[in-house]
């Protein structure tokens, strides 16, 4: 019985260790592959007062579509 007690004590201990270093190893790897992009982008600032991310290693094309929904609410102009 008091083995049983050990484990289900140190269970959880050892699965948030386990958990905490997968995800220390993640950030790692996300952080050493960052450098492949030469253009990192800056910020523009409109007249409207608007930003916009000009540059930078992502293409429009590599986000995912916004899907187009009719608002049967209101009628929107763009």
């Amino acid at each position: 019985m008091a083995l049983a007690r050990r484990v289900t004590t140190v269970f959880p201990l050892v699965a948030a260790v386990a958990t905490a270093v997968a995800l220390t190893g993640a950030a790692f790897f996300t952080v050493a592959h960052a450098d492949d992009c030469a253009d990192t982008g800056r910020f523009v600032q409109h007249t409207d007062g608007s930003f916009e991310l000009v540059g930078g290693c992502v293409d429009g094309k590599d986000l995912p579509a916004v899907p187009k929904l009719d608002n049967v609410r209101y009628a929107v102009q763009p």
